[in-house]
């Protein structure tokens, strides 16, 4: 609906210096022109809308305005609050902290108790289990270089286990898939590059800053991207995980067969995360297709029976 649209948009630009028509109209599936006519709007309603002219330019809010709660109910409130603590998880950042507690002011005091009840209720915390504080540290710092647009250097090791020392151009932060990667620049490759933040060792943030360049995550790693080689996998589970799988994969990508058995199709990228991702069911998995995973597994599998033979 169009105004929860333009209240998305208030949000956004309340949250941000500026925004360009063309990232609200990608991020909201809808004509440039469309979003052109709902910043009209907002700006009708007595919202003070501003455009920057220039390389760096967009839309934004003006500075001296300030949001009422009558733009917000109590359920955009507590969505919002929930969804920030939860990001701010792994940030633990002072300014996202006082961001929180300005929307908490919003609630009317009537309300609070409800708000605190809601938040025993439903906790969002992005960070995975087990995730220690040398990991936690590590991200704090990539994010830094992210914000500062400096640029960041860092021991690098990839799927094959070779070692390499990076320095990138940092641009965006992506939780994906239960681990947490760094797209950017890699000065090294001269090419965009994906860097799982778990493979870094001694990250340091550098005083030399960048212009942020043209492509965007989307842009380089896209579903129809060249980049990125998926593989259509055809899976056989047994009934013994059907918690696991059903907890990991989607309703729509799972068939139920006899005996609470399950088969199930997904597109994943082709590394060494997909051959340990499915030897970690162990028996309880057969690849069905394509035929040349199956045969990956089985080297690996006689590789691990080796050594445990002696």
């Amino acid at each position: 609906m169009r105004i929860d649209r333009m209240l998305a948009m208030t949000v956004m630009m309340l949250n941000r210096d500026r925004i360009t028509a063309r990232e609200l109209a990608d991020k909201f599936d809808v004509s440039v022109r469309t979003i052109y006519r709902d910043l009209e709007a907002i700006d009708q309603a007595g919202i003070p809308i501003v455009s920057h002219s220039g390389n760096r330019g967009g839309y934004g809010i003006m500075d001296t305005f300030r949001i009422d709660r009558q733009y917000l109910t109590f359920d955009d409130i507590v969505s919002m609050v929930s969804t920030l603590r939860g990001v701010n998880s792994a940030l633990e950042n002072r300014e996202l902290d006082l961001a929180i507690e300005k929307i908490v002011n919003l609630v009317p005091q009537n309300k609070t108790d409800d708000l605190k009840k809601y938040e025993q209720q439903v906790v969002v915390d992005i960070m995975p289990l087990g995730y220690s504080l040398r990991q936690k540290e590590r991200f704090s710092k990539v994010h830094g270089a992210v914000c500062g647009q400096k640029l960041l250097r860092f021991d690098y090791c990839n799927t094959k286990g070779e070692h390499t020392n990076r320095t990138v151009e940092p641009m965006t932060l992506i939780f994906k898939g239960y681990a947490w990667y760094l797209f950017a620049y890699c000065r090294l490759k001269e090419d965009y590059r994906l860097f799982r933040l778990s493979r870094m060792n001694q990250p340091v943030i550098l005083d030399e800053t960048f212009e942020t360049r043209d492509k965007t995550f989307r842009d380089v790693f896209s579903g129809n991207s060249s980049s990125v080689r998926t593989i259509h996998l055809k899976l056989l589970f047994s009934a013994f995980v059907r918690m696991q799988v059903e907890d990991f994969f989607e309703p729509k990508q799972i068939m139920i067969l006899k005996e609470g058995n399950m088969q199930v199709e997904v597109d994943f990228p082709e590394d060494e995360w997909v051959y340990s991702f499915l030897l970690g069911y162990g028996e309880h998995v057969t690849v069905l297709e394509p035929f040349h995973i199956r045969h990956i597994l089985a080297e690996k599998a006689k590789k691990i029976f080796s050594l445990y033979q002696t």
